[in-house]
């Protein structure tokens, strides 16, 4: 049993851009889809396939040249230690060139996206 499958996935995908690896496959839940989601409209994959049948989402990760576009990524919210915060608390990464993804009321989002609809929540995590 997974404790964590969002550390779990982000490591995946840590670790296939770090030996230059392009596709992956990955467990399928619905809140690691929408942070997939949200990562491939950021531009740091370049698709995200979903098989829930199959239970698997096989994702794509953006290269330029030979170097991926994704540096890190840092689970922020663990299950042994929850960070909330409100909206005028959720943290700017590396003055503007990453961002946070945030689970809120509406949804899961960004954290530049939950600053302009005024919304606090659980901060996922970082990318940049």
């Amino acid at each position: 049993m997974m404790t964590d499958p969002i550390a779990d996935m982000l490591t995946r995908i840590r670790n296939a851009a770090k030996v230059s690896k392009s596709a992956l496959d990955v467990p399928h839940s619905r809140l690691k889809f929408e942070i997939a989601k949200i990562l491939q409209r950021e531009g740091y994959l370049a698709s995200v396939d979903a098989d829930p049948a199959a239970r698997t989402m096989t994702l794509e990760i953006r290269f330029e040249g030979k170097k991926p576009v994704l540096t890190d990524l840092k689970r922020l919210s663990k299950p042994g230690r929850r960070v909330y915060v409100g909206w005028e608390e959720i943290p700017r990464v590396m003055s503007g060139l990453g961002f946070t993804i945030v689970s809120t009321s509406q949804g899961v989002m960004t954290g530049g996206e939950a600053r302009k609809r005024k919304l606090g929540g659980e901060l996922l995590c970082q990318i940049y």
